[in-house]
């Protein structure tokens, strides 16, 4: 195989310990430059908010981001990484989920043609991959072949360009690549660029073709980073991870355009420790409550969403349990939070209140290295 080695776990020294038969199964994506070896599996019990290690599901290179694709079949993992088979590229795995609870199988890898591949997101139908790389500023799809690998790339775009920023907007930065709940457009976060790219997507094919209007822009030096739809489809929820703040957008799906509704803070009054840098937003299956994650403070903005105009009302702000809260995740039941915790080298477990929106004050933690990415399968 050309590309990124896979090595068998038993090289490795892990062995996955017993876990119960019952409860669903979470994936890790890491950063594999401390202990981290790749994909780590959990098994959650909901009734508890635990988690029981389930050790490494799979060897990978600096797997940052995680997805699932829509039949939960198959894994694809963003490589942050600078080296591909020799080239200067990051890449993208795909692994098999069927086999044994907790345990990947690797299928195949390919280029990204870009560096520091740092997201990856399936379409609605799980026939076409997607991936962003922050280094170079550049986006990618490609095709899901029947064994679930991935094709060589089928588009690819370089941006070009700078923001006002001179030292984080130096060039483009590509961070987040999210498909249109109608799965006809591919939306592209561009934190150099001050933007969001808008692509016509062919789903069959995976091709990719520039939109008008071709973006959305934020306010100069803003840095969207991250994007959420709310489910009813009619709003997204952009994370600005330099001005640290949530921008409702109105989607309009009869063209693919973007409008700005409203603007809200995550920033802590009086915070004095530092930069504060926004990282991800979620929202409730009944689109009734945001929560969002901020990096400079460690915290956790929770919001209720009005279900007229998808407007935010600040609930409260609380700790994410840790340090460096770099991704975010609801359980199946979404009775809690889990925060996967970059900094403090661990995954903490906040108890959530399903009729307030309310989180618990206090978390409970499990240790992992360099968390970066949280799926339940």
């Amino acid at each position: 195989m050309q590309g990124i080695a896979i090595a068998p776990l038993a090289a490795h020294g892990w062995k996955a310990e017993a876990a119960d038969a019952t409860g669903d199964i979470l994936f890790v994506g890491t950063q594999t430059l401390a202990s981290s070896k790749g994909i780590y599996a959990y098994r959650w019990n909901s009734d508890a908010g635990d988690l029981q290690a389930m050790g490494l599901a799979a060897w990978a290179d600096n797997p940052t981001f995680l997805a699932l694709s829509p039949d939960k079949k198959y894994l694809y993992a963003a490589n942050e990484i600078d080296h591909f088979g020799g080239a200067k590229s990051g890449g993208v795995s795909a692994f098999s989920v069927s086999g044994e609870p907790g345990k990947l199988t690797f299928i195949n890898a390919v280029p990204s043609e870009g560096w520091g591949t740092c997201h990856v997101t399936t379409d609605q139908t799980g026939r076409a991959v997607f991936c962003a790389s922050y280094d170079n500023g550049s986006a990618a799809s490609f095709q899901v072949e029947a064994s679930g690998g991935l094709s060589q790339a089928v588009s690819h775009f370089q941006y070009t360009g700078h923001g006002p920023d001179a030292d984080r907007q130096k060039g483009p930065h590509a961070h987040r690549v999210t498909v249109s709940p109608d799965n006809r457009f591919l939306l592209v976060n561009d934190l150099g660029l001050d933007c969001i790219h808008i692509y016509k997507l062919d789903a069959a094919t995976a091709r990719l073709t520039p939109n008008t209007p071709a973006e959305w822009k934020s306010e100069p030096g803003a840095g969207p980073r991250a994007l959420r739809f709310h489910p009813n489809g009619r709003w997204a929820y952009c994370v600005e991870e330099m001005a640290c703040a949530v921008v409702v957008l109105r989607w309009d799906a009869k063209v693919g355009s973007l409008t700005t509704v409203q603007r809200v803070s995550i920033k802590t009054d009086g915070f004095t420790g530092g930069t504060m840098t926004g990282s991800e937003i979620v929202i409730t299956r009944d689109g009734a409550f945001a929560y969002a994650a901020d990096r400079g403070d460690d915290t956790l903005s929770s919001f209720r969403v009005d279900p007229a105009s998808g407007k935010l009302t600040f609930l409260g702000r609380t700790s994410c349990g840790g340090k460096i809260p770099r991704h975010i995740a609801l359980d199946p039941t979404e009775k809690w939070l889990l925060v996967a915790n970059q900094g403090s080298d661990d995954i903490a477990v906040i108890r959530r209140d399903s009729s307030t929106g309310e989180l618990a004050a206090k978390a409970t933690n499990t240790g992992i290295s360099k968390p970066q990415c949280l799926v339940f399968l």
